[in-house]
């Protein structure tokens, strides 16, 4: 059997065995080859930051393309008319389905096809640097996390971007039944594991989106639809793809709250970038430059007076409290850990967080508070609790604390109110927590 990619050459499929063929056709004429929807690619690209005019776009295991017609239209910088996009997929139908959709929307001069393994990609055409944004929602589990971080790194241009989904556990400790499922296929992590392999392959978190459940409607809601209508007469091979599918959908259905996809919008750091801001524990002649910034930051003495107090309490932790420099020596931003219990089980306090307004959006914030829980990591704890901003700190692994049975002593929306797990290996404690006397809660 041979399909024809973009460019009239024929590629031989019959290597491929019939459950191939038939999980394939199943899947054929569907929106989406995974969970995702319009709103999150447009958040995912939100959080990239600027981009050139017409930024180069590499769209990696497209599938029919939902993502590579949207980034067409609308990647690149404001008030110009989107993205030169290359749109690779190693199967040649959904190659046809993306020009036949790009043809219809009147794309066609945007978005090259181009049929290729996106595991070993050929130079030419692919050569180092050559993308400003390079795109994978719903495929990097093929070749790995890991993998797939290590070897998309040199596509990008200096400056460029890599957003990437990938399904992870949600719970600390995922049920025997939704283990069966996923760990002969794929070794899902945690959103933490995630990150710490993103930043260990040399990456900086420019942001992080949980898809939400819809995107998982918008996927399996058409393919249980085909699932309910196919045909059972294809055969053996298609009778296996139906069965697995009905798995897949029934893990689903059972387990779903244990497991969800996760976006990550990562850049690689460039030579001078890990010094742009270093962080380091604070030093007893920065306590008055970290007032400063804590006063500026909030503008009222609240914080000040806060860190002020923890360090005369049976909380303050020595070592825990961070300071970034600026190029200058001087205090650019702080964050703080203190000692709190959940459950009478201990956990640290993330509070407060605070960056010179003059180079807030700078990553100086950002800078600090990864390498505060980098250090409370190496020293053995296990859990991060933080009352913040929902758009922030997830970039950093933090989710709402309820899916752990953690809730404030107080009134707090429910998705401002977030746990980081820093050591997968140990149960995360339930209950409420108990702040520090100093926070007077």
């Amino acid at each position: 059997m041979t399909d024809s990619n973009s460019s009239g050459d024929t590629v031989d499929l019959d290597g491929a065995d019939d459950f191939t063929h038939a999980f394939f056709a199943l899947h054929h004429g569907l929106p989406r080859q995974a969970p995702g929807s319009d709103a999150s690619t447009r958040h995912l690209l939100s959080l990239c930051g600027p981009l050139p005019e017409r930024p180069r776009v590499l769209d990696l295991g497209c599938g029919p393309g939902r993502s590579a017609l949207l980034l067409a239209a609308e990647a690149g910088a404001a008030g110009t008319a989107g993205a030169e996009v290359t749109a690779a997929d190693l199967h040649a139908p959904f190659l046809g389905e993306l020009r036949a959709a790009a043809a219809a929307r009147g794309l066609t001069d945007r978005i090259r096809t181009v049929q290729a393994d996106m595991g070993a990609l050929p130079h030419e055409g692919f050569e180092d640097g050559s993308f400003d944004l390079v795109w994978a929602e719903g495929s990097a589990y093929i070749l790995g996390f890991d993998t797939a971080l290590a070897r998309w790194k040199r596509l990008l241009a200096p400056g460029g971007t890599l957003v990437l989904t990938e399904c992870q556990w949600s719970v600390a400790q995922p049920s025997a039944g939704a283990r069966a499922f996923w760990d002969p296929h794929c070794a899902l992590r945690t959103t933490a594991g995630n990150l710490a392999a993103a930043q260990a392959a040399g990456y900086q978190v420019l942001g992080v989106h949980e898809l939400p459940d819809s995107d998982w409607a918008e996927y399996y809601g058409p393919l249980a639809e085909r699932v309910r209508t196919v045909s059972g007469s294809g055969g053996p091979a298609m009778a296996r793809a139906l069965a697995a599918t009905r798995e897949e959908l029934g893990v689903r259905a059972r387990h779903g709250h244990e497991y969800g996809y996760t976006g990550y919008v990562l850049r690689p750091v460039s030579a001078g970038d890990g010094d742009a801001w270093p962080a380091r524990p604070e030093a007893a002649d920065d306590v008055a430059a970290v007032r400063a910034v804590d006063l500026a930051a909030f503008g009222t003495p609240l914080e000040a007076d806060l860190v002020d107090a923890l360090r005369a309490d049976d909380s303050w932790l020595p070592g825990l409290s961070y300071v970034a420099e600026a190029p200058d020596g001087s205090v650019a931003a702080h964050a703080l850990l203190t000692r709190c219990y959940v459950g009478g089980v201990p956990a640290l306090a993330l509070a407060p967080v605070a960056a010179d307004p003059k180079l807030q959006r700078s990553g100086a914030g950002s800078s600090v508070v990864r390498a505060l829980l980098a250090a409370a990591r190496e020293r053995g704890e296990s859990l991060v609790l933080v009352l913040g901003h929902p758009e922030y700190y997830p970039r950093f692994g933090f989710v709402p604390a309820s899916r752990f049975g953690i809730r404030a002593p107080f009134e707090v929306p429910d998705e401002a109110m977030m746990a980081l797990v820093l050591d997968a290996s140990r149960p995360v404690p339930a209950g409420t927590i108990r702040y520090p006397a100093p926070f007077g809660v």
